[in-house]
């Protein structure tokens, strides 16, 4: 069936992480762009540290990622035993918490782009203390291969911890298409975030998958809820249910709220192929009780609270900075960053080195000025001939 093969969430989470870091590597190769000539040593050399950093960040998360899905998938799930209900409860919990957290995350995207711009203007801009100057020079010749590399792993790490909790409700066959497809996916928004777009014009993608992802984690809390019930009618019984084979109905009635002869998910059927999907996507089953219902709509109305904080939270957030001064555009950022680049590429920590470099700079900067305008009369005399 379609959910077996694909399983959404790990789609989403993956690409925002992706995303993310493909906008990290993106921000830094726009940055060099910007500093040194694109046909220059420098700027080749500065732009392989970049690559090598951010791959070598990837192939470590890789790792552990395989590592982690390959450990769960044969050695804990031989510790399930006859709890099987119990654990199917405890990872949808887990799941649908990390799934929340990650929605919020998915919502700020739009301005991770200024954010990333920011902090690696600040990250440059950094002077060591006396302490820590011997080591940062020693890493001053790699620093653009250190910052994708810390950078890309972090993000890497988040990702597998989100994947993990996530995963540990899916079938093992389910993750390979959806991660590799998030994967491909946040490395071509990233793409077009280097070739001149903007984050955005994806507002409206990230609030629709922000809403699935919700829907997913909803019906996850719900389904949490319902294996309890299942388990602990399940202790009552003591056997088969009547679905099962055996003599007993296979819900409580007194908690009971409707139960469906048709669309059980549970059935692997021609016919259930759709309830299925709805099953794994928004928590959809034939049975449905007091308990699944109420833990459903409690999770949207945490959802709204959660939301609503955090609205008037960057609100406030965002005039306090306006206020204080302290709001800074990430190209503003940038653009002062690179009076801490050296002509051959380091970063400088040296008073008379930055003071030389500002000159520099600016020297630089009013000679594209003045070849501009030269330029632009030229194309004007000519366009008058």
């Amino acid at each position: 069936m379609a959910q077996d093969l694909f399983y959404v969430p790990i789609f989403f989470i993956l690409f925002r992480e992706t995303t993310e870091a493909a906008i990290i590597v993106s921000v830094l190769l726009s940055f060099l762009q910007r500093v040194f000539e694109p046909g220059s040593l420098v700027y080749k050399r500065l732009r392989r540290q970049v690559w090598i950093g951010a791959i070598s960040g990837l192939i470590v998360c890789l790792c552990i990622g395989a590592a982690f899905i390959a450990v769960f998938y044969t050695v804990l799930n031989n510790l399930w035993g006859s709890t099987e209900q119990i654990w199917e409860a405890v990872f949808c919990a887990i799941a649908a918490i990390l799934i929340t957290a990650m929605g919020i995350a998915m919502l700020k995207t739009e301005r991770m782009q200024e954010k990333w711009k920011v902090k690696l203007a600040k990250a440059i801009e950094n002077k060591d203390d006396q302490e820590n100057k011997k080591w940062s020079t020693r890493l001053q010749r790699q620093s653009f291969l250190v910052l994708p590399l810390i950078t890309v792993l972090r993000e890497g790490l988040e990702a597998v911890v989100f994947l993990g909790g996530v995963s540990l409700n899916a079938q093992a066959k389910s993750i390979p298409i959806a991660a590799i497809m998030g994967f491909v996916c946040g490395c071509l928004v990233g793409y077009l975030i280097y070739r001149g777009g903007s984050l955005v014009r994806l507002r409206w993608f990230f609030i629709l998958s922000t809403m699935i992802l919700y829907l997913v984690s909803a019906g996850l809390l719900s389904r949490a809820v319902g294996f309890i019930e299942q388990y602990e009618w399940n202790k009552i019984i003591g056997g088969e249910s009547a679905e099962e084979g055996g003599d007993v109905i296979p819900y409580r009635v007194s908690t009971s709220v409707w139960h469906v002869s048709w669309g059980n998910p549970e059935q692997n059927t021609a016919d259930t192929g759709g309830w299925q999907i709805f099953n794994a996507i928004l928590g959809w089953n034939n049975t449905a009780t007091i308990g699944t219902i109420v833990s459903y709509c409690g999770y949207w109305l945490l959802v709204s609270a959660l939301l609503v904080r955090e609205f008037h939270k960057e609100r406030k957030e965002a005039i306090r900075k306006a206020e204080s001064g302290e709001w800074e555009e990430g190209d503003k950022a940038l653009e002062k960053a690179k009076n801490y680049i050296g002509e051959d590429g380091n970063i400088l920590t040296d008073e008379a080195d930055l003071e030389e470099s500002v000159v520099v700079h600016k020297e630089t900067g009013e000679q594209q000025q003045k070849r501009f305008s030269v330029e632009r009369v030229e194309v004007d005399e000519n366009e008058k001939h």
